[in-house]
């Protein structure tokens, strides 16, 4: 799939201003607490220093617009500066982060010519490079206007050549899709990685697992749709297995909606055309406590028992006994495949499911193992931090950076309509 997109190797970077934008969303409150997205990216980087390009990076950070009133707040939460702190204690590498004026409730409108200053430097290097500011600090990044037109001809006027190597920033903003109008644009080293081992996705060998989880039904849907065409099994966790039991059972689970409950009956008489396919955890841990996994507070229900009009207190997590069915195990011993997006439990109490899940399908050496990136991958690292280490560095392991980016594409059954990875194959054709 690569072949249709232009890539990085084949730029000319020599003296030139190479704009990048990466995926660098790991800051919490202004802490980062796993930079695997950024050290990801270490190797594009590397690559253009080496063929002497001048770097101007970007990334978003968080959620800083509000989006009932649509007032953008600029503060430390959603700044850069701890990816710079992280960049230059790793690499030894020093990035100035320009500043712009901010208009109060917008952030920022554009770019300004104080940063030309700071260019002139990056070329004549007196810095190392440079580090814009939150994309979605800039009013125009997330509007689909002229607004955002303008913005993405600002960007494009800091640099000779765009490289994109943010998978896991699918959305079609200014800095991902609309500076591609304005400049030569490549696929950096990650971008590439990510489509290439998405093709195992789409074309796994059998038999193909994948497990799903997630707080919304809705929001997953139609990857879940398409994932069961595709897959030989298909296992669900997290809220949507809740809403599949209330939609499937009859019976009612305390925080699941009655908007959910009617999105899972859809996918139930749905999944009714691929006999066997769904597979259902046996076993889930109903707790009187949603902040704490309190001895005597938690039980453990068999979901045949469950009974028609039943009323479940928080269902929080996958009961680990699952992953010790028989019939369970030998699903997983005998994939060739395992896509895993997919948190069991609510955390960070309920980790018992997740874990067990783990382990088991860490016992099959031989399958290809593709695990989503956000909570799956920080649960993975907190949960099990050997696997985790073992997993980074195993060729039968492979961790996305985007877990959103990858449904997104699985949904629409191509990495071409993800909106970023589409604007690189125009630019190619």
């Amino acid at each position: 799939m690569i072949n249709h997109i232009p890539l990085l190797q084949d730029a000319d970077l020599k003296d030139k201003v190479v704009l990048v934008r990466v995926d660098h969303n790991v800051v919490k409150k202004g802490i980062i607490h796993d930079p695997y997205r950024i050290d990801a990216t270490i190797g594009t980087l590397y690559y253009i220093a080496a063929k002497g390009g001048k770097i101007i990076l970007m990334t978003h950070v968080g959620r800083p617009k509000n989006k009932k009133t649509g007032e953008i707040e600029i503060g430390e939460d959603t700044s850069v500066q701890p990816i710079v702190d992280y960049l230059k204690s790793k690499l030894h590498i020093n990035f100035q982060i320009p500043e712009f004026f901010s208009h109060e409730k917008q952030g920022y409108l554009g770019l300004e010519t104080s940063i030309n200053h700071m260019i002139k430097d990056l070329k004549n290097n007196k810095i190392d490079g440079i580090y814009l500011p939150n994309t979605r600090w800039f009013y125009g990044e997330e509007r689909k206007d002229e607004l955002s037109d303008r913005l993405a001809n600002q960007l494009a006027g800091l640099a000779d050549i765009f490289v994109n190597d943010a998978f896991g920033s699918w959305q079609p903003h200014a800095s991902t899709v609309g500076v591609t109008k304005y400049l030569p644009s490549y696929a950096g080293f990650l971008m590439q990685k990510e489509i290439k081992n998405l093709d195992r996705v789409f074309n796994p060998k059998s038999p193909f697992v994948a497990v799903v989880a997630g707080s919304k039904f809705n929001t997953k849907i139609n990857s879940l749709y398409a994932l069961l065409e595709k897959a030989d099994h298909l296992v669900l966790g997290g809220v949507i297995y809740n809403a599949y039991l209330c939609a499937k059972y009859g019976i009612s689970i305390k925080g699941v909606d009655d908007e959910e409950i009617a999105t899972a009956k859809k996918f139930v008489d749905y999944a009714q055309k691929y006999p066997n396919k769904l597979v259902e955890l046996p076993y889930i841990v109903e707790s009187d406590l949603l902040e704490e996994c309190t001895g005597g507070h938690y039980r453990v229900h068999a979901i045949k028992d469950l009974k028609k009009g039943q009323s479940l207190n928080f269902v929080l997590d996958v009961a680990k006994e699952s992953f010790d069915d028989a019939t369970i195990k030998s699903i997983f011993l005998e994939a060739h495949s395992i896509f895993v997006n997919a948190v069991m439990g609510f955390t960070p109490h309920f980790n018992e499911g997740t874990i067990a899940l783990d382990e088991l399908i860490d016992l099959n050496k031989d399958a290809v193992k593709l695990y989503g990136g956000g909570d799956t991958m920080q649960e993975l690292k907190r949960l099990l931090p050997g696997l985790y280490i073992v997993a980074l560095d195993s060729p039968k392991y492979y961790i996305f950076t985007g877990g959103g980016a990858v449904l997104k594409a699985i949904e629409q059954n191509q990495v071409f309509g993800l909106e970023p990875v589409k604007a690189l194959k125009e630019k190619k054709q």
